[in-house]
């Protein structure tokens, strides 16, 4: 296919056996080994000393599927003959259950790297957890198992579906298990709207996106990025008119995985309509996972809006909203959605999701919420995460760090901390020399400020050989951003 690849299907083999773990387990023990960057030495040699490089390959571990974490678990065994005189079992369960929360407890003070708000409290719907509740079929058709939440969800949907202008009769939509099912089901609409369709997404896209290529056996092009991790329209448009012959099929990022960078949905479609492309001729997916609920509340942000000629948008109901619970919600237009839509006699209801089965807690979750928090209390919560990521921004530079913020975003990009230890405490996620925080509203200015007392005391140890300097990023986040000796500002003299 001129112009574009087939993305390879996955392949890998499983290995590796269960280990029966004792009684004292500790489950915070259960951590694997990331891979360290190297720190760059006098003459830009990326290296932290001798055999440094040697001793940090030795440290990243092998990626094989089934092997990483889970050589070690909680075995499941048969209760003993007497267990229910004795009550044995239901003890030892009770003690490894209460660790287990200790160890959430813990882990949760040192949450930084991934978006999720854990600043939530559904005590209130603790009484519907005894409800087998299942969310089968087609939302808006009611099916023979009586024991589901249409009624929640469906009010979910037209909140989402009234944020992004789209009228009731207009829009159909779900509330799915993850955000990435909401990238699978946006995708497939295109793909079945536009068979022969060629899938465009930017590097800096969620995994997901290309997972879709695969498992649709799509041809997919990837497009370039600026240095934010926004889309390169100048890129794309050189991919488009290589295949101008056939339909588009757009994934749009609201907030990228790494830098949060939201691509410029009215320089796509501008793009694309300079390129030949009519309407009917492309479909856009915008996969706004945490960013997509947040940008809607900043002032002067470009709106994401089905007045636009999109296709479908997608968030996660577990990142900003703060559901307890993977989930998310996927909005698309009703012209769409009958290519997909079939009866399923067994349920009595027509069917178009992905998934058969869907978590009906969910839906009452995110209704719950939005109707405590509403519009203005959404504001509020996007507004404290824009100045507290500032703040960090502001104080990783003042200490010498480089680092990154875009303007519609609340994840700080900065220099990937040098011990595997340190990011694992704090839950960093990372990709090449760069770390990012996502600064959600569970993440106050007194968490922020520990977390940097922790980073510039750890860092004075790493740091503290004269031949070894902080890695460069100026390739990551732009020579601006770095602060590293060659491209560290000079400081200003005095008069």
């Amino acid at each position: 296919m001129v112009g574009s690849a087939l993305v390879e299907a996955m392949s890998g083999e499983f290995g590796g056996k269960l280990q029966i773990l004792s009684e004292d387990f500790d489950p915070r023990a259960l951590v694997v080994v990331e891979p360290v960057p190297a720190a760059v030495k006098d003459g830009g040699e990326m290296n932290g000393g001798a055999g440094r490089e040697e001793e940090e390959e030795e440290k990243r571990p092998e990626i094989v599927l089934g092997r990483n974490v889970h050589t070690s678990c909680l075995a499941v065994t048969e209760p003993d003959a007497n267990d229910e005189f004795t009550g044995d079992k239901e003890a030892y369960m009770a003690s490894v259950l209460a660790r287990y929360r200790k160890t959430l407890m813990e882990r949760t003070k040192h949450h930084l790297g991934y978006p999720y708000n854990l600043d939530f409290d559904y005590g209130a719907l603790s009484q519907l957890q005894h409800f087998s509740i299942n969310n089968l079929g087609d939302p808006f058709i009611e099916s023979n198992y009586g024991v589901h939440s249409r009624e929640f969800e469906v009010g979910v949907l037209d909140w989402f579906a009234r944020l992004w202008e789209l009228e009731k009769d207009e829009y159909w939509g779900y509330i799915t298990n993850c955000g990435t099912e909401g990238n699978l089901h946006g995708i497939l609409v295109g793909r079945e709207v536009h068979p022969n369709g060629i899938l465009y997404a930017s590097q800096e896209s969620h995994y997901s996106v290309f997972k879709a290529a695969r498992m649709y056996r799509m041809g997919c092009v990837k497009v370039a990025t600026s240095l934010s991790g926004e889309i390169d329209c100048a890129d794309f448009k050189a991919k488009l008119l290589v295949n101008k012959d056939k339909p588009a099929i757009v994934n749009v990022n609201i907030g990228t995985t790494v830098k949060g960078a939201v691509d410029d949905l009215d320089l796509v479609i501008k793009t694309l309509e300079e390129c030949g492309f009519t309407h009917d001729r492309f479909y856009i997916h915008c996969d706004g996972a945490l960013f997509g609920l947040m940008m809607p509340f900043v002032k002067r942000a470009p709106k994401v809006t089905f007045k636009k000629p999109i296709g479908s948008v997608s968030v996660s109901g577990h990142k900003f909203v703060g559901c307890p619970m993977p989930c998310g919600v996927q909005i698309t237009r009703m012209e769409h959605i009958n290519t997909l839509s079939r009866n399923v006699e067994y349920l009595a209801s027509r069917d178009a999701t992905i998934m058969g089965s869907r978590n009906g807690h969910a839906p009452i979750f995110l209704w719950y919420t939005l109707n405590r928090k509403g519009y203005n209390g959404f504001q509020k919560e996007v507004q404290k995460c824009l100045r507290n990521a500032h703040y960090l921004k502001g104080r990783l530079r003042d200490a010498g760090i480089g680092a990154m913020l875009n303007e519609l975003s609340s994840t700080v990009v900065f220099e990937r901390p040098f011990d595997g230890e340190f990011v694992r405490r704090w839950q960093l996620a990372c990709q090449g020399n760069i770390a990012h925080v996502v600064v959600m509203p569970n993440v106050t200015i007194e968490k922020l400020d520990r977390f940097l007392d922790e980073l510039l005391e750890e860092r004075s140890k790493w740091f503290q050989e004269k031949n070894v300097r902080p890695p460069c990023v100026a390739a990551d986040i732009g020579s601006e951003n770095c602060m590293c000796a060659l491209h560290m500002p000079p400081p200003m003299c005095s008069a």
